[in-house]
This record gives C-alpha cells, sequence and structure tokens, in this order.
C-alpha cells in the first residue's frame, strides 16, 4: 500500500528542509501532503522559498499568521486537528524547532496519528530559548526520531528514547550542496544594490533573545555596525518589527541594510562573503557547509560539530572583533558530520518501511 505522508511546515528553516524531503518521497512513491501553518506567512519568509526550491504549492494553508506563543501554537492545534482528519495520514511528519512542530506533534497525537520528528535530537541545553522547550517536547511526543547525526543520537539515547531514533543524516545538507553547484552554474540575481566585487559579512538576526529586550538590540547593532567590514544585514520582520518599535535605527555605521533573500540567492550570497554573523541554527550550519566562517552571536549551539571544527565561533556577549574572528587560521581538513547529501533518502526509506 502507499504510504501516505503529511508534512508540517511553517518557516523558512522548515521550506528549506521540505524542498528535497518532497523529491525524495515523490520518488519513493509516498503520497505526500504539505500543509503550511502560516507562521512566516509573507512573500519574503514564505512564498519565495516554494517557488526557488520548487516545492508544490501546500495542499493547505492554515493561514495562522504572527502572535504569542499561546496564541500562535492554540490556532494551529485547532486548524491542524481539523487538517489530519481530513487528510488521514500514515505518518505525520514534523521539521526543526518552531510553534508549528510542537502544535503538529501535539494535534498528531492527541488523535492517535504516529508523528516523526525530522532533525530529533538537537539540544542547545537552553532552557531560555522557546526552540529548545519545542524541541525536547516533540521528541518525547514523536513515535519517529529521524536524527542528524551521531551527537543528536547520543542526546536521545541518555533521555531515553534512543529505541525510537534512527540515524539519517541531515537533509539541510541535501538542499544546501545542491543549490551551491547550481548557483555556480547559474547563479541568481540579486538585489540591485549588492555589490559582489568589494569584501562583506552576511548577518541575520532574528531570536527572541536578541530583538526584544531593546538594549540587547541595540548592542548588538552597535557590534555589527563597528565591523571593519560592511555588514549587510538580512532584516527579519521579527528584527524590523522590534527595531521600530523600540526607534533602533538598522541601517548605521558598517550596516546595510536588505530585505531577507531568496535561497538561492542567500547561498550566493554567503558564498562570495568574509564570512556569517548570526543567532539563526540554520545559516549557522549553511556557512559551515558553504566554507564560510561563522560569528554565532548566542551562548550555545545546537550545532556544536560547528564550533569543535574550528568554523564556528560563540560570541553572546558581542566582544570579539568580527573580521579577526572571520578570518583567523581554519583547520586543514574540515569533517562532514551532516553527511554528503542524501540524508532526504534515507528519510524516505525511512518512512517506506515504517509505514502502517
Amino acid at each position: 500500500m502507499r504510504n501516505k505522508i503529511l508534512s508540517v511546515v511553517g518557516a523558512r528553516p522548515q521550506f528549506v528542509k521540505l524542498a528535497p524531503v518532497n523529491t525524495a518521497l515523490t520518488a519513493a512513491g509516498c503520497e505526500h501532503v504539505i500543509i503550511h501553518t502560516g507562521q512566516h506567512y509573507d512573500h519574503g519568509m514564505s512564498d519565495v522559498f516554494f517557488r526557488d526550491l520548487g516545492i508544490p504549492e501546500p495542499d493547505e494553508n492554515l493561514s495562522v499568521g504572527s502572535g504569542s506563543h499561546g496564541q500562535q501554537t492554540g490556532q494551529m492545534l485547532e486548524r491542524l486537528e481539523r487538517a489530519f482528519l481530513a487528510h488521514t495520514p500514515d505518518w505525520v511528519l514534523v521539521y526543526g524547532d518552531t510553534n508549528s512542530t510542537l502544535a503538529a506533534a501535539v494535534a498528531a497525537v492527541k488523535i492517535h496519528l504516529p508523528v516523526a520528528h525530522l532533525e530529533a535530537g538537537l539540544r542547545s541545553f537552553n532552557r531560555s530559548m522557546p526552540e529548545e522547550h519545542n524541541r525536547v517536547l516533540t521528541d518525547h511526543a514523536s513515535d519517529l526520531l529521524l536524527a542528524p547525526t551521531d551527537v543528536a543520537m547520543a542526546h536521545l539515547e541518555r533521555e531515553g528514547i534512543g529505541d525510537r531514533a534512527v540515524l539519517v543524516g541531515d537533509v539541510m545538507t541535501d538542499v544546501c550542496l545542491l543549490t551551491r553547484d547550481q548557483v555556480m552554474v547559474t547563479p541568481p540575481d540579486m538585489p540591485v544594490d549588492w555589490n559582489d566585487g568589494s569584501p562583506y559579512v552576511v548577518a541575520t538576526i532574528h531570536r527572541q533573545e536578541n530583538t526584544d529586550d531593546p538594549d540587547r538590540l541595540r548592542q548588538i547593532v552597535g557590534y555589527l555596525a563597528d565591523s571593519a567590514v560592511p555588514v549587510r544585514l538580512l532584516v527579519h520582520p521579527r528584527l524590523r518589527s522590534k527595531a521600530s518599535e523600540n526607534r533602533v535605527v538598522l541601517e548605521t555605521g558598517s550596516i546595510e541594510v536588505f530585505e531577507p533573500l531568496s535561497y538561492p540567492q542567500l547561498v550566493r550570497a554567503v558564498v562570495g562573503s568574509v564570512g556569517v554573523v548570526t543567532d539563526s541554527g540554520g545559516l549557522q550550519k549553511e556557512a559551515f557547509l558553504l566554507d564560510r566562517p561563522c560569528v554565532t552571536i548566542r551562548t550555545e549551539t545546537e550545532w556544536t560539530e560547528t564550533v569543535e571544527a574550528g568554523w564556528n565561533v560563540l560570541d553572546p556577549s558581542c566582544k570579539l572583533d568580527i573580521v579577526d574572528s572571520l578570518t583567523g587560521p581554519r583547520r586543514a581538513t574540515k569533517p562532514t558530520p551532516y553527511g554528503t547529501g542524501r540524508a532526504s533518502v534515507e528519510v524516505a526509506r525511512v518512512l517506506s518501511e515504517h509505514g502502517r
């Protein structure tokens, strides 16, 4: 019998992961239903990713939009339950650590649908992060844990749920490497004022702990503004909203402000850069995969392998010199802890073998 997999996505990193998984599930003969919660709902953070990554239009868009964690998650629970009952999938596949992830897991288990969690086992051990609670709760609710790395597998084993875990590799590696190869052949058009001829740093800031406190946000903006190399800040809607609300000027000093880029544009931007400054989990790893150093403005990272390999440095206090951190010596050989680009095929295989 043909397996019916229902993917729930709602934010940019999930759209990126969805692309290779959709291709692999289709090739494996699975029926694939895509539900978009609408957590990221504007064109720059949502529609453009579906278009540029070749993902089919979602079967349903729940149009939840923004709101407090409780409000957003509650609306998702109600609408996802209705969608699950309508589609009756063999597996509900959830991605990463967003409110969409947790809401889908809870909605599914309440009506006895099996849940598979892609990117299971990642841990920052920072319980002040909403994402940490989302990923831990989702792992413990899920029936199948699709882990990206050996470190993630070890975390699941220590928590007593290793018997549900399978090491599949990292699906973002699949799409990142494929997009890199495509960009090298056919570079995407960049924004009109994007200048490839001079050195620059790519930066993104969006996490609650870095944007919601006005003093913290001013500290980070000042840090980027003092860079000796121009910083091209890709402004997430959350950052724009909080900066406006707290009268924090983003385009100051070395900072050049740009709208969020499409995924091919982002890959081209990182490849052409000196390096990356971010608080994003996904972009840390994309920088690593694209051979660009990274400064992460957080106290911890889920992707510990990037730090251990010397390609990522944590700087929560914004004390390190950006240029020195990004241009220092690197290891002569770089490990490949995230696989070689076939994780999505392994995901499709495991889901097919574990069909109901």
